[in-house]
């Protein structure tokens, strides 16, 4: 039985091209020129898989993305953005929105293929994790982008069974985290990139944030706050030269209901637990 797959597409030619690829490969395609009707269509027939391109004549691909991305029913369709957009700021915004992978034109059948091959991967390894919602961002190591990230956090716990007051403290924890990953894992160089995998079940959301640094011992921080003393850092920061603060770790671990690094201390994963479902009422403390 064929699967089910959307190519969204402007030019004609290039969405029949990318049609007749996707038959060959056992898929049965609908092209769309438009991407608001596409929305629509995903949600009433849950493609296994959706080509977009982000150049469309009444949205931006991005905001089609990150509208069902958003959405519980629709976040675990692969997504393989099909652009012209060749400049890194792009592809970073693509990943940010949850885009399982970002091919650029010119592209040959192969690179399609395993684009397809490794957004498959991806869905394999959630379902395989029992996972009902997940999605991975890729972001510079730069704060700005932790703040758009963040924007688009918010909107998806709102998807959840968490609380405002508890969407709040995950953001901050996010926001302490990320930043603590740019500035010490990857001491601000821009070219690294920043790992933060989202995951959602029945009992909680799981927020892991990765750096490609070489990690540290998060039981020895002299420069950070500690429950026992949580003032001593600031004369080891200001020995240092450094900003004031140290208490991101500190206050996130009074945020989230559960927080562990790893052994090498440049992942740390964050934990919250959804209230008991009566407690839940439209999504508000």
């Amino acid at each position: 039985m064929s699967r089910k797959a959307l190519v969204v597409e402007d030019e004609v030619d290039t969405g029949h091209l990318l049609a007749e690829h996707l038959r060959r490969w056992g898929f049965d395609p609908t092209v769309m020129v438009e991407g608001k009707p596409a929305i629509t269509w995903v949600r009433q027939h849950h493609p296994e898989l959706i080509l977009l391109d982000l150049l469309l004549p009444d949205i931006e691909g991005f905001e089609i993305c990150e509208m069902l991305k958003l959405e519980r029913e629709t976040n675990l369709i692969p997504i393989v953005m099909i652009t012209a957009l060749t400049a890194p700021e792009d592809k970073v915004r693509g990943l940010k929105v949850g885009a399982n992978q970002y091919l650029t034109k010119p592209f040959t059948a192969d690179d399609l293929h395993k684009a397809i091959q490794s957004a498959f991967a991806w869905r394999e390894e959630v379902s395989s994790q029992g996972m009902h919602g997940a999605v991975r961002f890729q972001l510079q190591s730069d704060t700005r982008y932790l703040e758009e990230l963040n924007s688009l956090l918010s909107s998806m716990f709102l998807y959840s069974g968490l609380s405002q007051a508890q969407a709040k403290q995950m953001i901050t924890a996010v926001r302490e985290m990320g930043t603590n990953a740019i500035e010490w894992g990857h001491r601000k160089q821009v070219d690294l990139i920043l790992t933060v995998d989202y995951h959602i079940d029945d009992e909680k959301i799981t927020i892991v944030i990765r750096d490609s640094g070489p990690g540290f011992n998060p039981r020895n921080l002299p420069h950070a706050a500690n429950p026992d003393d949580p003032v001593s850092h600031m004369m080891v920061r200001e020995a240092l030269g450094l900003r004031e603060g140290g208490f991101g770790i500190l206050m996130s671990r009074g945020l989230v209901d559960d927080m562990k690094y790893n052994e090498a201390g440049n992942e740390v994963r964050l934990i919250k637990f959804f209230p008991p479902r009566s407690e839940r009422t439209n999504g508000h403390a």
